[in-house]
């Protein structure tokens, strides 16, 4: 497929990075954000990119992002989330933690507290708090998938409804209009709706892009939520989901301690 330099340039930078912005390409190939826009909405014409507010990403569909790209994808509001979410969870409590880039940045932030017990299908959050004295880290067992480090399958399931926790947080992969919470992998989709099922304050986690995408599995609904914590909800429909179903939206790009 023959593409123009600058639009190759873009979707390497898009592979690179997990999102382009408009204003940075402008920036970036000295021309005017107008010209911009229209090489982003050609590529998503050939289904090489697709439109978020205010730039594009990579293509969803039914194929996650690599887990390093998901990474870089919103970095910053991922660590005021982080903040915001561990703001919530108070010392000498347990918790769930699901696999997911969000996730992790609240595991990061957690490293100041006091004792947790922490149950986590996240090898990487488990190998992260495992040197830390004041936590007790237990792991699930079951398939680990090569992609993210996540433990996923019944094993998994059976072995997370052994407990009966203070705190989950859980990450998406996408949040639909209509309030579903959607992934990929129906391994993982299980693992999830175990977490919620056992936990007495579930925390949604979730960057504003994740409104911006879809995934084909359904883990469940906002409504089975109690806490849910973005940078920014730009969306009318899930705010009222939010208000109608006394869920907590925090929303850490207003929160100056968060960022």
């Amino acid at each position: 497929m023959f593409l123009p330099p600058r639009h190759a340039e873009i979707i390497e930078l898009a592979k690179l990075e997990g999102r382009v912005l408009v204003e940075d390409l402008a920036s970036r190939f000295d021309v005017t954000p107008q010209t911009i826009r229209k090489d982003l909405n050609d590529l998503c014409e050939r289904q090489l990119l697709s439109r978020i507010h205010g730039g594009a990403v990579i293509p969803s569909g039914t194929q996650n992002l690599e887990y390093e790209q998901r990474g870089k994808i919103a970095a910053v509001e991922k660590g005021a989330i982080g903040a915001a979410a561990a703001a919530l969870i108070p010392d000498n409590a347990s918790l769930f933690i699901n696999i997911g880039t969000t996730t992790e940045a609240v595991s990061q932030a957690l490293l100041k507290h006091g004792r947790l017990m922490i149950i986590t299908n996240n090898i990487n959050v488990a190998n992260r708090m495992r040197v830390f004295t004041q936590f007790e880290v237990v792991i699930a067992g079951g398939v680990v998938r090569s992609s993210d480090g996540g433990i996923v399958g019944e094993a998994a399931v059976d072995f997370i409804r052994q407990f009966k926790v203070d705190y989950a947080v859980i990450g998406v992969s996408a949040i639909d209009h209509d309030g579903a919470l959607l992934d990929y992998d129906f391994r993982e989709v299980k693992v999830a709706q175990a977490i919620i099922a056992n936990a007495r304050h579930v925390i949604l986690v979730a960057d504003a892009t994740k409104l911006e995408r879809t995934a084909p599995v359904r883990i469940g609904h906002l409504s089975q939520v109690d806490t849910f914590v973005t940078d920014i909800c730009p969306s009318d429909a899930i705010r009222r989901i939010c208000a109608d179903n006394e869920v907590e939206l925090i929303e850490s790009s207003l929160d100056p301690e968060a960022a």
